[in-house]
């Protein structure tokens, strides 16, 4: 029997994705474990998560860096000192540099609060209630060095509700991000996602492939 697949999860905050992570790869038929959890940000409760499932966890302080580059240096050390194999970023809150993103190319997933390629970037849920959006959701990507691009794998979407406001409809959105993200993980780690160059293949099918 294969080793289950190494991973991961780089967080800056409170880690409700890594939750999700956690209980996903504590299931007897997925293939995979979570290795490593560091953050930015000492104070994140994602570290406690983490902590209480008995996963090793690190602090790496951007903030006691020169420069982003010397920064994400470390992250790769730590990461490949636990024999980390694909990387989570779970509400991490900094930019990688093309180094880092290149290193990690098609081994590193992100999930986003948009139906990518719409409303890369911040205040995605407001932006769609202006915009009239009939749905909105969430995508897993693969991570490029461009911000929020990359093959796009999993979506899952919700309604735009009449009376929405960006905090309910973040709610309703992070619902589905915590479905989505875990089953991102477990196709990865059954092999069930490919990618050659830029076009990723979920169960055979070009990505993204639409969650409900």
């Amino acid at each position: 029997m294969a080793s289950p697949l190494k991973v991961g999860v780089i967080i800056s905050g409170g880690g409700s994705n890594l939750q999700a992570l956690i209980d996903a790869a504590a299931a007897p038929d997925l293939p995979a474990e979570i290795g490593l959890v560091i953050s930015n940000n000492a104070g994140a409760y994602g570290l406690e998560r983490a902590r209480k499932a008995g996963i090793a966890t690190k602090v790496i302080d951007h903030r006691t860096y020169p420069d982003r580059e010397s920064f994400d240096r470390d992250l790769t050390v730590a990461l490949e000192k636990a024999g980390v194999e694909l990387v989570c970023l779970a509400g991490f809150l900094r930019v990688l540099t093309d180094e880092f993103v290149n290193h990690w190319r098609d081994r590193m997933i992100n999930i986003h609060p948009s139906l990518l390629p719409k409303y890369k970037g911040l205040h995605t849920h407001k932006r769609a209630i202006e915009a009239g959006e009939e749905y909105h959701g969430c995508t897993v990507h693969y991570v490029r060095p461009d911000l929020d691009t990359g093959p796009l794998l999993l979506q899952a979407r919700v309604p735009v509700l009449e009376g929405d406001t960006p905090e309910i409809l973040a709610g309703r959105v992070l619902e589905k991000e915590h479905l989505i993200y875990p089953e991102a993980l477990r196709k990865i780690a059954l092999g069930e996602i490919t990618v050659e160059g830029e076009t990723p293949m979920v169960n055979g099918h070009p990505g993204p492939v639409l969650i409900d």
